[in-house]
């Protein structure tokens, strides 16, 4: 486990470091810290923006079915919705439910509207929606405040919330640069426990201000947009990885994505999205295997800017 002070200086570059623990003994995947507690998760999780909103569709539910059986068989835990995804939230929690899977998984979603009244309603509905058992019902694990919308109400409710034992952590989210000046004014005033933001190879402006903060304030990451909706894949379309790829265990451009990402030691969890089980399992390979250093990371950047 990273202490605090290893990781700012890790973040600020010192030299002959590597940013993350080369291989993990027996093969087992990376797993990063919650900062304020220490419980750890899975570094690849599982997003369901479009992917999961499959509403009834008999195939469209079949295969995040069989996404979310390989997600758990594979170790992984966070899986991020929101109200705003269509049927994303109802299907995670029907399809949690039928695979008997549900208390394995970390489960997160938001509230993304205004008004404090108008908040609870739909935090309400979510957690019918994630099936959260009942008479008991178990803690929601993270509510999350979706684009900042409201944001100062959505929180206040969101501590009472968390008070009251209805969910463990809360955090807010965000995936464009413009927004970082705002996040960056939480993080220091809101104690948050996770903040999640756009990050990723040819998207680095992150790395600037707000991961290094994340750090210092012990706010947990969560990265969206990895492959940036799908513009990696298309640049790198028809070429081959570089072969200097496998100095860290990496197979697949998917990989070598989010190795890039997994390797900043700010980040704990980055979420892409699919209903492909075979790009599932290829996400899942990222948590394996040696990760690229400082320098290793440098090169990677140059290379797909060189595209």
């Amino acid at each position: 486990m990273f202490s605090r002070r290893k990781i700012l200086k890790l973040i600020a570059g010192v030299p002959a470091m590597v940013l993350v623990p080369a291989a993990r003994a027996g093969g087992a995947p990376l797993k990063r810290p919650i900062p304020k507690t220490g419980e750890m998760l899975h570094a690849v999780g599982l997003g369901t923006w479009q992917t999961f909103d499959v509403g009834g569709d008999a195939d469209g539910r079949a295969a995040a079915r069989e996404v979310l059986a390989r997600f758990v068989k594979a170790g992984g835990q966070m899986v991020d919705s929101s109200p705003m995804y269509g049927s994303s939230e109802a299907v995670v929690g029907e399809l949690g439910a039928a695979l008997g899977v549900e208390t394995s998984l970390f489960l997160a979603t938001k509230v993304w509207t205004s008004g404090r009244e108008a908040g609870i309603r739909q935090m309400e509905e979510s957690l019918r929606r994630m099936r959260t058992p009942t008479p008991k019902p178990r803690a929601l694990d993270l509510m999350q405040v979706h684009n900042l919308k409201d944001v100062q109400t959505q929180l206040n409710t969101l501590r009472e919330w968390k008070e009251q034992g209805r969910i463990r952590y809360l955090g807010v989210t965000h995936y464009l640069e413009g927004a970082y000046t705002e996040l960056e004014r939480l993080i220091k005033s809101e104690k948050l426990d996770f903040a999640q933001f756009n990050y990723n190879v040819l998207d680095t402006a992150a790395e600037a201000r707000l991961l290094p903060l994340c750090a210092e304030y012990q706010t947990a990451v969560i990265v969206n947009r990895p492959f940036e909706e799908g513009d990696l894949f298309r640049k790198v379309k028809g070429r081959d990885l570089p072969k200097w790829a496998g100095e860290f265990d990496c197979d697949s451009w998917a990989r070598f994505f989010l190795k890039f990402i997994l390797s900043h030691p700010a980040v704990t969890c980055a979420i892409p999205a699919t209903r492909n089980p075979d790009y599932l399992v290829d996400n899942m390979g990222a948590a394996l295997g040696r990760m690229p250093d400082a320098a290793m990371r440098r090169r990677m950047v140059r290379h797909m800017r060189g595209l």
